[in-house]
């Protein structure tokens, strides 16, 4: 467990308990908050949210698994992001907030001065909440927009709403991590990300796992990279009908472009101005996921959540 981190995962938590939390949280000692999958009562959750708001430190709040449970809930929770201003990384993984519980975060989410990554896979979201996340990867130097989106495993959304995400993708100045694994995009959809993804000047990780995706779509991401120059580093295929060799293909054409990258970036030598680089570590283990959120003060959390 990281210091000045409360880490619980599917427990059932007393009010001593919240208690606990609430106390650690008003005293600013508190940098990774996480009840994944806990079960608290509705009176609990307004007080860890009113903590949530009075917090300075809270860097990284884990709500994964079903903790906002109902319209209600989603409501509190806005209140508190309206009033807190550190959280870096919300977690809503698996939550059922659906189109109308996006519509009560929105201005929560898109105003908080903050806020650069966020989790909203398994939230069984349409094609108006995209339209809404859209919103949050405002165009180059509009204003400052998420650095991470995780979509992940939300089949309602159709092609209208995935065309409306890959135009924002396209035009964001700071997006570097998307991740859309495990929904049924198929090759049209893809074939739209391919040319977001060539448009960037951000992109840096795309997770297309278990997609529905072949090597049609995989054959376009190849040209993409052999022909045109991009940010995009991690290219992630896995359980698609996607051949093996194309795969490693693609695999073996971006590391190439993040090789003559470095050399380019040791040639300029340590006199010029060194450029902020953050790293997201994949884990092995798919059911969880490495993330280094990096502030605009160069300051870091690095934290281990499973999803």
């Amino acid at each position: 467990m990281l210091p000045g981190s409360i880490q619980i995962t599917g427990e059932t938590l007393s009010g001593a308990e919240i208690k606990d939390i609430c106390d650690s949280l008003k005293e600013n000692s508190v940098r990774l908050l996480s009840v994944r999958g806990c079960q608290l009562s509705d009176r609990d959750f307004g007080r860890v949210c009113r903590g949530v708001a009075e917090s300075h430190s809270l860097a990284q709040l884990n709500l994964n698994l079903g903790v906002v449970l109902s319209i209600s809930r989603v409501k509190q929770l806005a209140d508190a992001l309206k009033t807190n201003r550190s959280i870096q990384t919300l977690f809503l993984h698996g939550s059922p907030l659906l189109d109308a519980g996006l519509v009560a975060l929105n201005t929560a989410l898109s105003t908080h001065p903050s806020l650069v990554s966020l989790d909203l896979g398994d939230c069984m979201l349409g094609d108006e909440a995209i339209q809404l996340i859209s919103g949050m990867l405002p165009p180059d130097g509009a204003k400052s927009g998420l650095r991470e989106l995780t979509l992940s495993a939300n089949p309602a959304i159709t092609t209208k709403g995935w065309a409306r995400l890959a135009i924002a993708v396209a035009h964001s100045s700071q997006l570097r991590v998307l991740n859309l694994d495990y929904n049924p995009l198929g090759d049209h959809i893809a074939g739209m990300l391919a040319v977001a993804v060539a448009s960037s000047r951000s992109l840096e990780v795309l997770d297309l796992e278990g997609t529905g995706l072949t090597n049609q779509s995989a054959q376009i991401f190849l040209d993409m990279v052999e022909n045109y120059p991009t940010c995009l580093r991690v290219l992630v295929l896995a359980e698609n009908a996607i051949s093996p060799e194309l795969q490693q293909q693609i695999s073996d054409l971006l590391s190439e472009g993040e090789e003559d990258e470095d050399k380019q970036a040791g040639a300029r030598g340590s006199g010029g101005v060194a450029r902020e680089k953050t790293t997201w570590l994949p884990n092995s283990n798919s059911s969880s996921q490495m993330v280094l959120v990096t502030s605009g003060l160069g300051d870091s959390l690095l934290a281990e959540t499973e999803m």
